[in-house]
């Protein structure tokens, strides 16, 4: 029996600020203060809160270190483990209040999240199957497996209104009910775990933080629709990932709840890891499915879907991660519990990315319904720096912007494909007013260019020809022609392409034509960036009123643009000027602007 436990993120983002070795440090402190046995340290997944990382949680005081370093460690341990003084100083601030230490879930980031798929997320050691076990887990499968049928699963699974959270949100029920009645002599279940979107990673921090559910969720979709096998598709670039998910599996048959007579029933499943390279286009089911086929990840033309004819020629059920997350809960609470989240169509609730210009950068789960300007002002802490809230990108590459005029739109499936945006697996790109959207455009087609896999001309021409328009049109070279030309080659790769990726590769460009055309006009016409992110496009200029005449930007100018004499304004030549900025950083007086 421990008197106090210390959580400690073990995250890729947290991992990466040293947090191992401030789990190493703590249990060398703990161990030299002769607390081993009062005191017991916890490595979990992603708490959420990434901007504050490393963190460190320690009950049952609930105390909310942020920011900590190894050199930290000394004091929390002889202070707060050993005395029962709370380093007050290293407590993250919203949790400090006049007399008391606030709740963690009394922050304006946590308290009104709704944590389904990351229940356990920063709560449990996923590297332990007891600690999932004692978290009811394990439990929704033997629910299933000793008291339902597989047609009273899938139908639960309907009644809940579980949408696919990986992007196209095809309801769970109906994906998993045209599957069942196909027969064949080996049926599979896939999950997608190749999570590509810049910005992204919610799937991961699920993979990293709470393997089991995932474990758990497909044997219940294995079970309902009569598949003894699964794969996990995970990119190689997750590694703590695709270790704590493998050492999952390894427990799970240890316990026998993996591989034959899964709780005396009779039922089979067993499953195992595919790693992918980091292909985007391997996020599309059939590529997915193709490259776990040892082949080239290239999408095929459906139908037949892979319900009738998937992985292996056979009946296939693919479902993303959060999608499998969501499933033990909806089993054990009730599909009326989790329908009473979100709003009509949109049930539940949904991990968002939080990230771009914005306070707290982070994992948030939220439920649908939520407006906006929840998220970014009140969960996401507001924009920093004084700057204007412009525009949040949502569905990444596939997916479009959400001007400052909608910030009160309500976050759900039908509401972003009405503004030409998509839910996609869940990041959210907040930019301010020092943003330029052609540019942003501009950068998920980069992305899109590089990552199409060549296999049909719309999308392996068309989107190198809208990057060509685009890099026109930010050099300053475009006209109105290009805009034009530019619309409608969008609409003609949407309705030529192959895949999913090729199919919404023009979304970003849509959007930002549909909201922000003036932007575009400006590039072409008065040839100038509103934001002033274009290079081709800027100039630097000294204002004579507030030149002081120190010499400072003269001095840093790489190419000796800057002319001027001591104590007298200072002039830039243009000509000369490559516009690299130094002088504005140098300028303590504000004199120098870009325009």
């Amino acid at each position: 029996m421990y008197r106090s436990h210390v959580l400690v993120c073990g995250g890729t983002g947290c991992t990466s600020s040293n947090s191992l070795k401030i789990i190493d440090k703590l249990e060398e402190e703990i161990a030299k203060q002769g607390l081993s046995e009062e005191v017991k340290v916890v490595r979990t997944g992603c708490f959420g809160l990434c901007a504050l990382g490393p963190i460190m949680v320690v009950y049952p005081e609930g105390a909310f270190y942020s920011r900590v370093t190894v050199e930290d460690i000394p004091e929390i341990v002889s202070e707060h483990l050993l005395k029962g003084r709370i380093v007050t100083r290293l407590l993250y601030d919203e949790t400090v209040g006049k007399d008391e230490i606030k709740s963690l879930n009394e922050t304006d980031f946590y308290k009104k999240q709704v944590r389904v798929a990351l229940r356990n997320c920063g709560v449990i050691d996923p590297e332990s199957i007891d600690e999932y076990i004692a978290q009811d887990g394990y439990q929704a499968l033997g629910k299933c497996l000793t008291e339902y049928t597989p047609e009273q699963v899938i139908q639960i699974i309907s009644d809940s209104g579980l949408r696919g959270r990986g992007g196209g949100g095809f309801p769970t029920g109906r994906k998993w009910a045209l599957c069942a009645p196909n027969k064949a002599p080996q049926k599979y279940v896939v999950c997608n775990a190749d999570e590509g979107d810049p910005g992204a990673f919610m799937d991961r921090s699920v993979l990293e933080g709470d393997p089991h559910c995932i474990v758990e969720a497909m044997a219940i979709a294995g079970y309902a629709i009569g598949a003894t096998k699964g794969f996990v598709y995970v990119r190689a670039e997750y590694p703590i990932a695709v270790k704590r998910l493998q050492i999952a599996i390894d427990e799970a048959r240890e316990y026998g709840l993996l591989g034959k007579d899964i709780f005396g029933s009779g039922f089979d499943f067993d499953m195992e890891i595919r790693l992918g390279a980091g292909a985007f286009v391997c996020g599309e089911e059939t590529a997915l499915m193709t490259s776990i086929e040892g082949n080239r990840g290239e999408p095929r033309p459906r139908p037949p879907y892979p319900a009738v004819k998937g992985l292996f020629g056979m009946p296939t059920v693919e479902n993303n991660v959060e999608t499998f997350a969501n499933v033990p809960q909806i089993i054990l609470r009730g599909a009326d519990w989790f329908a009473s989240m979100g709003t009509e169509k949109s049930k539940g609730t949904k991990v968002f990315a939080l990230g771009g210009k914005i306070k707290h950068t982070g994992l948030v789960e939220i439920p649908m319904g939520t407006t906006l300007r929840e998220i970014v002002e009140e969960i996401g802490g507001g924009i920093p720096n004084g700057k204007k809230f412009k525009a949040a990108q949502t569905g990444g590459p596939s997916g479009g912007c959400i001007p400052a005029s909608l910030i009160d739109t309500a976050i759900d499936y039908d509401n972003l494909i009405s503004l030409g945006c998509m839910m996609g697996s869940g990041g959210m790109i907040v930019m301010d007013e020092d943003t330029c959207m052609v540019d942003i455009a501009k950068f998920f087609l980069e992305f899109t260019v590089d990552e199409s896999c060549g296999k049909c001309t719309p999308c392996r021409v068309g989107t190198k020809r809208l990057l060509e328009k685009l890099e026109k049109i930010t050099s300053g070279n475009g006209t109105l022609q290009d805009i034009d030309d530019l619309e409608a080659l969008c609409h003609y790769i949407k309705e030529n392409s192959l895949c999913g990726l090729g199919q919404t590769a023009p979304n970003p460009v849509l959007s930002t034509l549909r909201f922000f055309r003036d932007e575009y006009v400006a590039h072409v016409t008065e040839k100038r960036c509103p934001a002033g992110v274009c290079k081709s496009l800027l100039s630097y200029q000294i204002v004579a009123e507030k030149c002081k005449g120190c010499t400072a930007c003269s001095r840093v100018c790489p190419v000796g643009a800057i002319s001027g004499t001591v104590k007298n304004p200072h002039v830039i030549d243009t000509a000369k000027c490559i516009k690299c900025g130094a002088c504005m950083e140098k300028c303590r007086f504000g004199a120098i602007v870009k325009r």
